[in-house]
């Protein structure tokens, strides 16, 4: 049985460099590419990280119904194609999806055994570095910058909708943790007695528990500053 794996995080949380290394060390793992309609930056190519396509493209797309998810992100649309789902499916393999809050949202609703997984800075500080960094290898502009820091703040708020959380403070330790995390997933759900290395991987997974990260969660989500009261309030 296919399992999906949905991995979100805030934009310059270093999702996308978890993702491609996960992909090179777990077997039987298919990506889904997702369409938009934001231009390319940097060494992009179409159809490796995206693929790009026009706002007429997409709507006629959605219009067919050819999407599992679709979210806008700063005015640009997003969206991942139902046949990466039915390929994966038909060649028994797991499938990646990296999409953003709205887009888990979607997929949870119809498929609910998916797991879903939140990678996040340590802190709004380190973040905001990372940010800057890209912004100057990219040409971003400050409110860009901006922008994206307090839709991190919002996005970061998601983290109850997550099975597990996981700080993306060391490289290399976040690699290893996240492919522990999708291994124990399938040794989990395979029935079998795990072996010895399969259970310490279960034991890290259990660590990234969202359950078990209240703690890391709580400073780093002190450190974006107070959460605005609600209406009422």
């Amino acid at each position: 049985m296919t399992i999906v794996y949905i991995i979100s995080a805030p934009s310059g949380s270093g999702k996308s460099t978890l993702v491609n290394e996960l992909r090179k060390t777990v077997s039987n793992l298919e990506f889904s590419v997702s369409y938009t309609t934001r231009p390319p930056r940097g060494s992009e190519h179409n159809g490796h990280e995206y693929f790009f396509i026009s706002r007429k493209e997409f709507e006629r797309l959605l219009a067919q119904e050819a999407f599992l998810e679709h979210a806008d992100v700063f005015g640009k649309h997003y969206g991942t194609a139902r046949r990466f789902l039915e390929e994966a499916q038909q060649r028994g393999h797991d499938l990646l999806l990296d999409i953003d809050v709205q887009g888990e949202r979607q997929v949870k609703q119809k498929i609910p055994d998916a797991v879903n997984i939140f990678v996040l800075p340590p802190s709004r500080e380190e973040l905001e570095r990372r940010l800057r960094r890209r912004s100057q290898a990219e040409g971003m502009p400050e409110a860009s910058v901006n922008e994206r820091l307090a839709m991190a703040k919002r996005e970061i708020e998601n983290y109850p909708n997550y099975d597990y959380i996981l700080v993306n403070d060391q490289l290399e330790k976040s690699i290893d943790e996240l492919r522990a995390i999708v291994l124990a997933e399938r040794v989990g759900r395979s029935g079998k007695r795990p072996s010895a290395e399969e259970e310490k991987w279960m034991v890290i997974a259990e660590r990234h528990r969202q359950t078990n990260m209240r703690g890391t969660l709580k400073c780093i989500l002190e450190s974006f500053g107070p959460k605005p009261p609600s209406d009422g309030e």
